[in-house]
């Protein structure tokens, strides 16, 4: 089995999570980290990889490694573009860390640069590769719960309001609407497909300026819709659940990483109850699908295809839009 050499953009705390998960995908190896700090990128390799694991003091150094076949990107969102572009451009394949980009035109950029080198890329929405998610999928596209005609989804947590933290700075991509609202709007749109033909959306703002919780009613021209309910503010469940004509499935929380499914085939089912943990942390399905479609010559996932990222940018630039939110990319120095 060929190994598939992965170097990590950005050493943060989930960067730690996937390093840690890739010793749980056969055939991977962590060869290499880049920061703009050499020290952090040496401190980060010495926790999450082995003795041959390098540590790179600037992306470019990382770019140019030819012992690295693919990027994973987990800097802040503004910074997604310029180094998954840059990457691409060095032949490098990228795993994007959610959201893909701050911006939809930012995302085009990344899009259009992949497939014009024929290099690959994946948005690393994690959620779509869960075995318990995997499931769902099966059940209702074979039509088990008849013609799905609606989903919602939640996802609300405490912050305490910080303006030093990345979730709190406009500059960095903060509010809910990027860091949790894409959670749902990627569920949504994983089950409905496509692209809603109408986007509504209400927030509050924190004193920051970042919206500090929204809620999104999404709706197609044949009468399909998904609502979607996030917050900084509110804790809540982070339950899905997908309704069909005949009957629905809950996705028990937090549906983002879930392990459990109860799929009512009729009102009158008191339901199936599937439990399908994931393995380890549950990054390790999304790199066993990048190592997977690396060996199979693929430049993109059918899973998690590029115009299923670009659609969901599509939708939050559209929510950002009705709710005066800005975001910008951000040049990177490499």
């Amino acid at each position: 089995m060929q190994t598939i050499r992965w170097g990590i953009a950005g050493p943060g705390r989930i960067a730690a999570n996937v390093a840690a998960d890739l010793t749980r995908s056969e055939g991977a190896e962590l060869a290499a980290v880049g920061s703009r700090s050499t020290e952090r990128a040496a401190d980060f390799a010495r926790r999450c990889g082995t003795d041959a694991t390098r540590a790179h003091g600037s992306y470019r150094e990382l770019l140019d490694d030819d012992g690295v076949d693919v990027v994973y990107i987990a800097t802040p969102h503004p910074q997604h573009a310029d180094l998954a572009v840059a990457a691409l451009e060095a032949g490098k394949a990228v795993l994007v860390e959610k959201t893909f980009t701050a911006t939809l035109a930012g995302a085009w950029r990344v899009v259009d640069t992949a497939r014009r080198h024929g290099v690959f890329a994946m948005e690393a929405m994690w959620t779509r590769f869960q075995p318990a998610i995997v499931r769902a999928r099966e059940v209702y596209e074979a039509g088990e719960i008849g013609e799905v005609r609606s989903v919602q989804a939640d996802l609300g947590t405490v912050r305490e309001v910080d303006p030093t933290d990345r979730l709190f700075a406009p500059e960095l991509g903060g509010g809910a609407l990027l860091d949790l609202t894409v959670y749902p709007v990627s569920f949504a749109q994983m089950v409905l497909g496509g692209t809603p033909s109408a986007v509504h959306a209400v927030a509050s703002r924190e004193s920051t300026g970042v919206d500090a919780e929204n809620a999104l009613l999404l709706s197609w021209d044949d009468g399909r819709f998904a609502t979607a309910q996030t917050s900084f503010h509110s804790p809540s469940p982070g339950q899905a659940r997908i309704f069909g004509t005949t009957g629905w499935i809950d996705v028990l929380p937090r549906f983002h990483h879930p392990t459990t499914i109860v799929v009512h085939r009729s009102p009158d089912d008191p339901g199936e109850t599937i439990e399908l943990p994931p393995r380890g942390a549950g990054y390790s399905h999304e790199i066993d699908e990048v190592n997977a479609c690396l060996r199979a010559g693929r430049t993109e996932s059918t899973v998690m295809p590029l115009d299923d990222t670009l659609a969901v940018q599509g939708v939050l630039a559209e929510a950002a839009d009705r709710l005066g939110l800005s975001f910008s990319e951000v040049a990177v120095a490499l």
